[in-house]
């Protein structure tokens, strides 16, 4: 989904936090009304403002960075199979 439309990032706006549409309704506060239990209908009952496609916005932004963090970790090689448990320090 491509939510670069929906998903607004300023920074006199909730620190600087992923909001929905420039509104003050932060893409964390969706995923944890979501990992809390509540369901789109439910969250979309609680802020009429917000739609389904933005709760879908918001979890397609979710995974998008879980994947682009999942790269970066994987290009460091502290962070592969390989590197594990090595330590930038020398023996003395």
């Amino acid at each position: 989904m491509n939510y670069e439309h929906l998903i607004t990032v300023e920074a006199g706006k909730r620190s600087g936090k992923p909001c929905i549409r420039g509104m003050r309704i932060t893409v964390h506060d969706v995923l944890e009304y979501l990992a809390s239990g509540m369901t789109a209908a439910e969250i979309l009952t609680d802020f009429s403002e917000l739609t389904r496609e933005d709760i879908k916005a918001c979890l397609s932004f979710a995974a998008d960075r879980e994947r682009k963090l999942f790269t970066a970790a994987a290009l460091r090689p502290e962070f592969t199979k390989s590197g594990a448990g090595r330590s930038n320090q020398t023996a003395s």
